[in-house]
């Protein structure tokens, strides 16, 4: 089975790095969990020691490869500016950042509710 969800042809060097770079980060993510489950399980201390070392070692490569893709996808940089390092719940996040892009919209002429306002459902 291929990683690829378009005819490999189709896409650019660029997009197979966004391929890599996503796979490599679902791995990382698993390894994190793998060894967290470890770490938790484990009652002898030298061995927890090293599965918690070996975790945040992946917790790094996670963060690595967000960064790379927040540097290659700008969405990846928009979102990761709303939501990380900051306080509060998380959702009330979304609800400020959906605010402000309804104001944006309303200002650009693009707000839905008036589509339905002029008859288109």
């Amino acid at each position: 089975m291929t990683q690829y969800h378009e005819p490999v042809e189709y896409l650019d060097e660029k997009a197979k790095d966004i391929v890599r770079a996503l796979n490599s980060l679902k791995e990382e993510v698993e390894a994190v969990d793998w060894y967290n489950q470890r770490v938790v399980s484990t009652k002898d201390e030298e061995l927890k020691a090293i599965m918690a070392h070996n975790r945040d070692e992946e917790i790094e490569h996670v963060c690595m490869t967000l960064e790379w893709l927040r540097r290659n996808m700008p969405v990846w940089d928009e979102q990761l500016r709303t939501y990380l390092f900051t306080e509060g719940p998380i959702t009330k996040l979304e609800e400020e950042a959906m605010g402000r892009e309804d104001s944006l919209n309303k200002e650009e002429g693009l707000n839905i509710g008036d589509l339905k306002e002029r008859g288109g459902k």
